[in-house]
């Protein structure tokens, strides 16, 4: 072999050596944003209500020996604490607007989507919260119950289920057992309008009965209060209703077998059928639309709640308006740092030493994370309310079109953030209490560069003008549209009649044919 072969053979041997795919060891430098478990709870904290922080603070509590609630009624903290307790976030926007357009409580309604739940009491000064949730209540109030007293406003009325009603007529009227028990089995086949649901062939089955003894009871309890109760459909109902009424004659009998018709407003096959003239048939339809078609609905036994608001809203006295966050709803907690020193003394154990300090730390990040929440809840609060200024001195109309991005470049935040900050949150203003989302909305665009609008205050006005129409002049969607226009809102007709649907308003055709005027 030459030398020069070696050489080759050698070179191709180092190459193919250095082609090989080997573990080795590198350094490598990065940036890449780490969220910590404390950060984590505290974007948490933020998109809660009040109400569910409390619950996460009860859970805290539990957990962490240190922490206690503040039973100080002033307020003030504990003597053995000096930790979380400094003066409440409140924020007063004077700037905003003055009181010579401020609405009164008494001449301007609510004219928000949700009711009120919450009026100001004329106090200059309402509660005040802590940045750690300690809070100092307002002035004045009433004498404490005491012990066996009973609040009779915080009391719900009692109201007898349809269940209950139907179950003490059937131990009134029927003295059979046979159809008692019949009767009740019947009662748990009724749904939420007072139909009969479910197949009566199985309920015989079930009931070893013979299908004549079931339907001679359901025609005893068809007697029954409230007039129309165990129907089987609509038609049946309503003659119940009208028997009740003694308005039963044949001509109703044949009008209820073609509603099919009545619905499609053939006026000249129902006259044909029930054998009346057009003063007749109106009239009859009159007495139709005044029946009640889900009888059952008059015993809804739904408690309705008010919303609790999470941020409080007021006018001042001088001009602008004073914002705080609702004292009554947020935890009131500190730090027992009296007792923290205590115990620390006298443990010995570096592994118990460790879990003392380990709970302070978390209390101290509690109290932060609170102060931090409430603090930006405040901010992007006011921000909201100096934005929709024109909304709180003039009505809804008046709603600009807002999103997350203008409100996080004027407080300085991400729009991740405020959207976390203004979920499940409530505000009470002089309008009502209201969502803070509900000041968020698109826009459409104004006539000839005009300033563009929110679609919210666009479906207002919408729905106003459905309100206001008269009997025989139903506006349709392209009369809307030129209405709209005149005012300098540029609107297409599908978008009316979208935002119509939204608003479960039906076409300008269904309600002309709703109206017993067009009947005559």
């Amino acid at each position: 072999m030459s030398v020069a072969s070696t050489w080759v053979k050698g070179s191709v041997s180092k190459y193919l050596t250095a082609m090989t795919i080997l573990p080795q060891l590198s350094l490598r430098q990065s940036q890449s944003l780490t969220i910590t478990p404390q950060m984590q709870q505290a974007i948490k904290l933020l998109q809660l209500s009040n109400i569910d922080l409390t619950v996460y603070v009860e859970q805290e509590l539990e957990q962490n020996p240190l922490l206690e609630r503040a039973e100080n009624k002033s307020g003030a903290p504990d003597a053995g604490d000096d930790s979380g307790n400094q003066d409440s976030p409140v924020a007063d926007c004077g700037d905003l607007t003055t009181q010579d357009h401020l609405p009164s409580r008494d001449e301007v309604p609510l004219d928000a989507e949700v009711d009120n739940a919450w009026a100001n009491d004329g106090q200059e000064e309402g509660p005040r919260i802590s940045a750690s949730g300690l809070s100092e209540p307002a002035i004045g109030g009433g004498r404490p119950l005491e012990y066996g007293e009973t609040n009779l406003e915080q009391t719900a009325p009692k109201h007898a289920s349809l269940r209950d009603h139907l179950s003490e007529q059937i131990m009134i009227d029927m003295v059979d057992p046979i159809d008692r028990i019949i009767g009740h089995h019947l009662i748990e086949m009724l749904d939420e309008a007072g139909y009969i649901s479910g197949d009566l062939r199985a309920a015989v089955e079930k009931l070893g009965c013979t299908k004549d003894r079931l339907l001679e009871t359901l025609s005893k309890l068809q007697l029954f209060d409230p007039p129309g109760i165990f129907a089987r459909d609509l038609a049946e109902c309503l003659g119940q209703q009208l028997e009740d009424n003694n308005r039963l004659d044949p001509a109703m009998k044949m009008l209820l077998k073609h509603l099919d018709l009545l619905a499609r407003h053939d006026l000249a096959a129902l006259k044909k059928l029930c054998h009346v003239d057009d003063e007749d048939l109106a009239d009859m339809v009159v007495e139709i639309l005044a029946l009640n078609p889900k009888p059952a609905l008059a015993f809804d036994n739904t408690i309705t709640r008010s919303v609790i608001p999470d941020v409080l809203m007021h006018a001042r006295s001088e001009s602008g308006w004073h914002i705080e966050l609702n004292s009554d709803t947020l935890p009131r907690v500190l730090i027992n740092e009296r007792y923290y020193s205590e115990i620390y003394s006298q443990t010995r154990g570096n592994r118990d030493r460790a879990y003392l300090s380990e709970r302070l730390q978390a209390a101290n990040w509690l109290i932060r994370a609170l102060d931090q929440r409430a603090q930006t809840i405040l901010k992007v609060s006011c921000e909201i309310v100096r934005q929709q200024e024109t909304f709180f001195s003039k009505g809804v109309f008046f709603l600009k079109p807002l999103v997350l991005r203008d409100i996080a470049n004027a407080v300085e935040m991400h729009e991740s953030t405020v959207s976390r900050v203004t979920a499940n949150k409530y505000i009470a203003t002089p309008r009502g209490t209201l969502k803070l989302k509900y000041f968020f909305s698109t826009s459409l665009s104004g006539e000839s560069g005009s300033a563009p609008h929110s679609t919210k205050a666009v479906r207002f006005r919408i729905k106003s003008l459905i309100e206001e129409e008269q009997v025989d002049g139903v506006l349709s969607d392209d009369r809307i549209v030129s209405i709209l226009k005149s005012e300098g809102i540029h609107i297409a007709r599908r978008t009316v009649a979208k935002y119509r649907e939204a608003m479960k308003i039906p076409s300008s055709m269904h309600r002309r044919r709703k109206n017993p005027a067009s009947y005559r």
